[in-house]
């Protein structure tokens, strides 16, 4: 079978064409000469390359792992939202299997979240008893991968009673080392990081990307950029804060923390967007989010001022070229999502595909 893509290719931000085809689920830009009008499957509309969720958590359920069969509807979901590349950002199941599935968005994945006992969430991450750990963990992880490692580089101290707040795991010396160790072994490392404590140390260790970031300042920001170093905004995660804040009452001073990272974080983005700062577009899906909801955060970035074309294309084209994936180039395996209008001129667009082609498959 022949797809033929008519109307608005989008290659990347510089280049469109009005047509391309699918032959042996790869992407040409030649008519090839066995097809017919008539023979073709006509997909039309505007195509884009597939989506990426760049922070997103296959295996993981608000209580931890989950099972396969669970897992696999969790992919299915993000598939289905037109997202074909995940970054999985930290998952404590093995979820190596999906590599092996044709029907299941390709995944990049990060191994376990790296944190320490009773400072993070509950079987979530793999806890070292000791910091000195770090380094030899993000090696292990790191060959479990798929060339990233996640670490959990601040959370909620309860050992400091009522003056409870987030605080840096790991000393700085440490982290130079551990980051130094990934990149020894090939893989990059992103970090979750709320605190603005956290963020220099990070820095200085050479950090490949930053999952949140709400604690960051205007300094902050000029290094980030700077450096040029991604930011996965996540958004929906970040409009939790409040509810969080809520929850943790108890902790006034990280309820009051996390309230006012919550009433800034439209500002935050907006401000490292004109910073120059590459944004990204992460759900955070698989804890407490669900699957799926990459219009969701699509939204939510332009909600907070940054124009729709570059939501689209960090959404798309811009990351995949960052995580080192095909896009839509001549032999390229055919993984795109065709909508009806153009979702640069309404982000809104990105919440109804009218066909998801994996592998070069309409799926």
């Amino acid at each position: 079978m022949v797809l033929h893509l008519r109307g608005t290719v989008v290659l990347d931000d510089e280049r469109e064409v009005g047509e391309a085809w699918v032959v042996g689920g790869r992407i040409t830009f030649e008519r090839p000469s066995s097809a017919r009008d008539a023979q073709d499957t006509v997909l039309e509309g505007w195509v884009l390359p597939g989506l990426v969720d760049v922070h997103c958590h296959i295996g993981l359920a608000s209580d931890g792992p989950v099972d396969d069969a669970t897992a696999e509807k969790q992919a299915l979901a993000d598939r289905d939202s037109g997202v074909l590349l995940v970054r999985d950002a930290g998952s404590p199941a093995d979820t190596g299997w999906v590599h092996d599935r044709d029907d299941l968005p390709r995944l990049i994945r990060a191994g376990r979240h790296l944190a320490r006992p009773k400072r993070y969430l509950r079987h979530y991450g793999r806890e070292l008893e000791s910091v000195d750990q770090l380094p030899d963990a993000v090696r292990e992880e790191a060959a479990r991968g798929d060339g990233w490692v996640k670490l959990v580089a601040d959370w909620i101290d309860r050992d400091l009673g009522d003056e409870g707040d987030l605080r840096p795991l790991w000393p700085a010396d440490v982290l130079a080392d551990a980051v130094a160790a990934a990149h020894d072994a090939g893989a990059r490392v992103t970090a979750h990081t709320f605190a603005t404590e956290s963020l220099d140390a990070l820095l200085d260790a050479g950090i490949d990307c930053l999952e949140h970031a709400t604690g960051a300042t205007p300094d902050h920001i000029d290094r980030i950029a700077a450096a040029g170093i991604p930011v996965t905004a996540t958004l929906l995660q970040v409009a939790q804060f409040e509810a969080i804040a809520a929850q943790g009452s108890r902790f006034p001073v990280f309820a009051a923390r996390m309230r006012a990272l919550h009433a800034h974080r439209y500002a935050l983005v907006r401000d490292l967007h004109d910073a120059g700062v590459p944004v990204l577009l992460g759900t955070d899906a698989g804890g407490t989010i669900a699957h799926g909801r990459i219009a969701d955060e699509a939204a939510e970035l332009v909600r907070a001022g940054i124009p729709a074309q570059d939501v689209v294309a960090a959404a798309s084209w811009r990351t995949r070229s960052w995580l080192g994936a095909e896009g839509l180039d001549e032999g390229a395996s055919a993984d795109l999502v065709v909508f009806d209008a153009d979702p640069r001129e309404d982000v809104g667009v990105l919440a109804a595909p009218r066909a998801v082609v994996l592998r070069g498959a309409v799926v």
